[in-house]
């Protein structure tokens, strides 16, 4: 039997020529359109990317050498402790599971300041020094941009009172030192502007403790572990003119840790551990006739003057004379 050939472009019976492939350049405007569309898409995607980040939900990866630690003055005091402890055993078994907050700077040798999580911030530091492993050498960040240095205070002391919660001495000890560095132009100011959701009576407390720190910083060795109680009682005893005494008392027990300091505290406050006040002198009373069956007496104890009038002539009728005479010297 005969091979029937097919014709080139044929593929058999009933079947349609295969259409023809395109061939020369494509026009220029399909060229422009979709360039010009990948262009809006990428910048699109970058622009998505750089408002994420800005407003602070982006989390990034930063040098530690990158960040100013001191950026603001710390609410959190800076301690070697068992949290401490326990921190960098955690981030060297687990890695960082909350980021820390940062701001850009301006005009520094760092670009980046602290605004929160300077205990996260100083335990990698210490792992690196440490054991020298690069994953620890940066650190999951959060860009934040507060429109004073005052808010940037704000977001600090929100964030520890939200995750760690602050001693009472540290909550003054920020308002202090935002007071000194001028954010806030005086420290009641300041406590109203860094603890708005506190009671009127926190703050009372807070504004206590202000006085116990510009008292006695520099002389307690562990002021965060300092209960509430016991430093009310501090802050009295300071009123009261004991600041020195306080702080010869904790330098001749030396302590060297939170709890020898605490019972120094308490022993220096114990009932017949302040040396008595001096009894003001009394002088000897004095007694003038001032009329017959009336006398004067008239004594003085340090600047108080006590006058006493004695005799049969002083009668309820004298005293109503007296008072309307006292009355009538306004």
């Amino acid at each position: 039997m005969a091979r029937r050939r097919l014709m080139p472009g044929v593929t058999g019976q009933g079947s349609t020529p295969a259409p023809a492939a395109r061939s020369g350049p494509q026009a220029p405007i399909a060229t422009t359109v979709a360039d010009a569309a990948g262009t809006a898409a990428l910048e699109e995607m970058a622009g998505a990317l750089q408002s994420a980040r800005d407003s602070g939900r982006m989390i990034l990866d930063l040098p530690l050498d990158k960040i100013s630690a001191d950026h603001l003055s710390r609410d959190r005091i800076p301690v070697e402790d068992e949290e401490m402890a326990a921190l960098r055993e955690s981030l060297r078994l687990h890695g960082q599971r909350t980021p820390i907050e940062v701001t850009p700077l301006e005009g520094t040798a760092l670009p980046y300041g602290l605004i929160s999580g300077w205990r996260r911030l100083h335990a990698l530091k210490a792992l690196v020094a440490e054991t020298g492993e690069s994953r620890f050498s940066t650190v999951q960040a959060i860009i934040r941009k507060p429109d004073t240095v005052a808010d940037a205070y704000v977001n600090m002391v929100e964030e520890n009172e939200v995750r760690v919660g602050l001693s009472q001495y540290e909550r003054a000890r920020v308002a202090a030192l935002a007071t000194q560095r001028g954010i806030f132009p005086t420290e009641k100011a300041a406590l109203l502007a860094l603890f708005a959701s506190a009671s009127r009576a926190k703050r009372s407390r807070i504004r206590a403790f202000l006085e116990l720190y510009h008292a006695l910083d520099g002389v307690l060795r562990f002021p965060t572990h300092l209960p509430e109680r016991l430093g009310l009682q501090l802050v009295d005893a300071v009123r009261a003119g004991e600041a020195g005494r306080i702080a010869e008392k904790i330098a001749a027990a030396d302590p060297g840790s939170p709890e020898e300091e605490l019972e120094a505290l308490r022993q220096a406050l114990a009932p017949g551990t302040a040396p008595a006040k001096p009894r003001p002198k009394k002088t000897a009373a004095e007694t003038v006739e001032i009329e017959p069956g009336i006398a004067l007496e008239q004594s003085l104890s340090g600047k108080t003057l006590t006058l006493k009038l004695r005799g049969r002539g002083v009668t309820p009728e004298l005293r109503d004379r007296v008072m309307r005479a006292l009355k009538n010297l306004d």
